[in-house]
């Protein structure tokens, strides 16, 4: 049973497709993938807007952008005859916490709340934070309906599943227990303080584990002025959840030929599976192939071998002449060698996944950095059996 091949082109070229999220382990070539997508839809049309979290500015330059920020920026240089557009940002999971505050503050209650050491803590270093943020940013991009297409690089995380879990995790973090027993001191008086001190070493551990050394007075007052907005978290966290869900909504996994890559994978095919969330299909990035691919490893080995012979070599222009054929042989035989590792790893997956689409990237000679490199790894993503 062969593979089914991921029709990308049918996806971008189909309206109701308004949210792609490119998700993977990291190193992997997602951000790059991404960018390429959003170009290559941008191209075909679409209104398209990339949301990335990759601090390296080589996905700025490439699009012809000084810097990117959490705001996005229009894209210069693209080609806009089929009427598309391009526009790109960076998540600064920061700014996007203070403007969740800004927005559902008022104006006294949030410059108290931007000040607190305990905040500034949680926006910047809590376990999930970014993952939430790019969410948050995702929620804030579809409401406000100026792109009818986004594409999402989701975090590098140390486990593709960490993705999917930081929502509900700083949900309810910010509407759980321990919140509430933080507030407690500020609703209930001296009975509440008894609890609080009582359950107090158990808390200091988590905290200290999440968010660093606070103490305890910047967390009351923090918790207190925030008191008002914690279910608006949660609510944030289900509605993006089922933004996710929704049949608008494509997942690309982005993996490289590599055992760890395409075990990530296959763990984030299955939990998306498990959340219901449309799978589109998987990206399989940097992908070694040979022009010369009907000479063999072995034959062209052999061949390396003959031409090493002393025999061969008359003369020393001769010999310099088949020293660098056969070292040309050689690295051939080891381009193929890698070729039917990577193979092999990519048979794996898709015999444990026979249903899931798989497109192929060759792995390209230098890194992206122009747009020109973009439009390259879009053409490979759309190209007839790539």
């Amino acid at each position: 049973m062969s593979t089914p091949r991921l029709d990308l082109e049918r996806i971008l070229d189909d309206r109701r497709t308004r949210i792609i999220v490119c998700c993977g382990s990291g190193g992997v070539g997602k951000t790059t993938a991404a960018a390429a997508i959003g170009l290559l839809a941008a191209e075909r049309g679409r209104q398209a807007c990339v949301l990335t979290v990759d601090p390296a500015r080589r996905l700025a330059q490439s699009m012809g952008l000084t810097s990117l920020d959490n705001t996005p920026r229009r894209v210069d240089g693209i080609e806009t005859g089929n009427g598309g557009s391009l526009h790109a940002m960076m998540l600064d999971m920061k700014r996007t916490f203070d403007e969740i505050v800004e927005a559902h503050a008022d104006p006294d209650r949030a410059a108290q709340i931007l000040a607190n050491p305990f905040y500034q803590s949680l926006s910047s270093s809590f376990a999930g934070t970014q993952e939430y943020m790019a969410m948050e940013k995702l929620g804030q991009l579809r409401h406000a309906n100026e792109w009818d297409l986004i594409v999402v690089d989701t975090p590098p995380s140390r486990s593709a599943l960490d993705f999917l879990d930081a929502p509900q995790r700083l949900g309810r973090f910010l509407d759980g227990r321990l919140i509430r027993l933080l507030t407690a001191p500020a609703r209930s008086g001296i009975s509440a303080m008894r609890m609080l001190n009582a359950g107090f070493s158990m808390m200091t551990g988590a905290l200290t584990k999440i968010l660093g050394a606070q103490v305890l007075r910047d967390a009351q007052t923090f918790v207190t002025a925030l008191d008002t907005m914690f279910g608006g978290f949660r609510e944030r966290a289900e509605s993006t959840y089922r933004l996710l869900q929704a049949p608008g909504t494509a997942f690309l996994v982005v993996a490289a030929p590599e055992p760890d890559a395409l075990r990530e994978a296959s763990y984030f095919v299955e939990r998306l599976d498990d959340e219901r969330m449309p799978l589109a299909g998987l990206v399989l990035n940097r992908v070694h192939t040979s022009p010369a691919a009907r000479l063999s490893a072995a034959r062209s080995l052999a061949a390396a071998e003959t031409l090493e012979m002393p025999s061969i070599h008359n003369d020393i222009g001769a010999s310099a002449s088949t020293g660098l054929t056969a070292a040309a042989l050689r690295m051939h035989a080891e381009r193929m060698q890698l070729g039917k590792r990577e193979r092999r790893l990519a048979e794996h997956f898709t015999s444990a996944h026979p249903a899931v689409p798989v497109v192929e990237v060759a792995a390209q000679p230098e890194d992206v950095h122009d747009l020109a490199g973009l439009r390259v790894i879009g053409e490979l993503l759309t190209r007839p059996g790539g």
